[in-house]
């Protein structure tokens, strides 16, 4: 300016772009910028949530991979595969947005920059650095990080595709989108390297970054979904699958037989395992395989019968060989050992053989010989007599895995003891979360719309009547683009807000219901499966 005198109209224009330059700086600027921060925040809390949905899944897979490693190994290294493709490109884009971070802010490394809030970056409105780490030299952004980043893009899309049988590939929405059109603000058209980087502050930059990882989750979720569901009706519906005894009594009168029940924990009346068991061993070995006497059953069910013909310590041993869904032999082995002796004490348990903790337990405690009074004690808790049975109750946590009942029995106004007998100690199993009925898969907005409430079941098989309300959760979704928020609720019922953004949602689109805690006769928990449906 003072190489040359300036006239009125250049100075007016120099003072004007002063102003706006201030106006920016001072309004406009910061408030994009705080709703850049803002957002990205959002991205971080949906990308940790997503990354433990992938846990849960890979979690379940790998059960069904080591039930059946021959038949599910494919589709489980298909799943290991692009687990490994997602972390490539997520380390890649972490590593981009950390060196963008650091250049912007003049940190001296990636660690100071990995270590920074983007909330606390002194440049997070400098678009100067940005620019050229990801357009470069060039007019179109080849030159820069931005086409690398967008080719490996394209091409972990393709990967992650040709892991899926073809007939599924256009089931799956990979997001991610290089192609475009993308215009710029005068209406040209641009491609995505300049559509995304060019000019773009830091903000707005770790922003786009981390809904790119939000995408590769997605992805991620879906393709591995995608390969477990295919070998979902081909497998065991269960998580485990073991051998079980099942005693009718544990403790045999003199002159009786003991009765118990063996088969596998979740079986199948449609087919007869094949049982051999041998007395005296704690496991059947091919070296004793021959002398194994066989069990034949009827309706999947084996009934074993040993006579009690002499006092003491019985044992046995044993292999159940069932044939899988896929068509597997599968060999599963058994043991337990029982007791032989003169007539004493006789105690059940009424639903089951373990007591919970947090709740009434009913138990059946009889002595023969017909005594004048039944008095037993418990190691933990407390046992009362209702009616005809007892009650054990009381069990509260203190490290004890197992509770012991002792009784005494009066004869001719003379107090013996009976004997005892030992319970496992157990929690109460999760209730089951659904919500207008469903617990998975995919759901109608009318449906959801029409029954907006989280209602807590026991799960099928637990013969305790326990009643459980729902006292709050975390609502979650995404969008085809990765966005979404975290909504925490106080209650059973779904928000107004809630129901707009599902009334709103497109086809297809997931939501989760996390951090589910429901209150019952054993106080309020914390519920460890978490609802995942698809809307349709």
């Amino acid at each position: 300016m003072a190489g040359y005198k300036e006239t009125p109209r250049q100075k007016m224009i120099g003072m004007m772009y002063l102003v706006l330059t201030a106006l920016l700086a001072l309004n406009v600027s910061k408030q994009i910028i705080d709703a850049f921060v803002l957002v990205n925040e959002s991205m971080e809390t949906t990308n940790e949530n997503f990354s433990k949905k992938l846990e849960n899944t890979y979690s379940k897979f790998k059960i069904q991979y080591q039930l059946n490693p021959n038949k599910v190994g494919p589709y489980w290294e298909k799943a290991q595969q692009a687990h490994v493709l997602s972390e490539k490109l997520s380390r890649y884009v972490d590593s981009i947005k950390y060196i963008a971070v650091m250049k912007s802010d003049g940190l001296a490394s990636i660690e100071e920059a990995r270590k920074l809030k983007l909330r606390d970056a002194k440049r997070k409105e400098s678009y100067n650095e940005c620019t050229r780490f990801f357009i470069g030299s060039s007019p179109d952004g080849s030159a820069g990080e931005a086409r690398i980043l967008r080719e490996k893009i394209e091409v972990y899309k393709k990967q992650m595709l040709d892991l899926l049988d073809p007939k599924f590939r256009n089931s799956i929405k990979m997001g991610m989108d290089t192609k475009g059109p993308y215009y710029d603000m005068d209406g040209m058209q641009q491609n995505w390297e300049m559509h995304n980087f060019y000019r773009t502050i830091l903000a707005a930059t770790v922003t786009i970054l981390n809904k790119t990882k939000a995408e590769v989750f997605n992805a991620e979720f879906d393709v591995v979904n995608n390969l477990y569901s295919s070998i979902d009706a081909l497998n065991f519906k269960f998580d485990k699958i073991q051998a079980k005894v099942i005693p009718k009594s544990s403790y045999v009168f003199l002159g009786d037989e003991y009765q118990a029940e063996i088969l596998v924990g979740a079986y199948d009346t449609k087919q007869n395992p094949d049982v051999r068991y041998t007395l005296g061993a704690d496991t059947l070995t091919p070296a004793n395989f021959k002398n194994a006497t066989f069990l034949e059953g009827s309706q999947g069910l084996v009934v074993l019968k040993l006579a009690g013909s002499s006092e003491g310590l019985k044992k046995f041993a044993g292999i159940i060989k069932v044939v899988s869904p896929l068509g597997d032999t599968m060999v599963f082995h058994f043991k337990d050992e029982f007791i032989v002796a003169r007539p004493g004490i006789t105690i059940s348990p009424s639903k089951m053989n373990v007591f919970y903790i947090g709740v009434d337990n009913p138990v059946e405690i009889s002595v023969p010989g017909g005594p004048e009074r039944i008095i037993p004690t418990i190691s933990t808790g407390s046992i009362r007599q209702e009616g005809k049975e007892w009650i054990v109750s009381n069990l509260a946590v203190n490290g004890a895995r197992e509770a012991v009942i002792s009784v005494n029995a009066v004869f001719s106004g003379k107090s013996k003891n009976m004997g005892s007998y030992k319970f496992r100690l157990k929690t109460v199993p999760d209730p089951l979360i659904k919500v207008a009925g469903k617990n998975e898969g995919f759901i109608s907005k009318s449906l959801l719309l029409a029954s907006p409430f989280l209602v807590p079941e026991m799960p099928a098989g637990f013969d305790f009547d326990l009643k459980y309300i729902v006292t709050s959760f975390t609502f979650s979704t995404s969008t085809a683009a990765g966005e979404g928020n975290d909504v925490k609720v106080q209650g059973n019922r779904l928000t107004e807000d809630i129901l707009r953004t599902i009334k709103n949602a497109r086809k297809g689109q997931r939501i989760w219901f996390d951090d589910v805690y429901a209150k019952g006769p054993d106080g309020v928990r914390k519920v460890n499966t978490s609802l995942s449906l698809k809307l349709n």
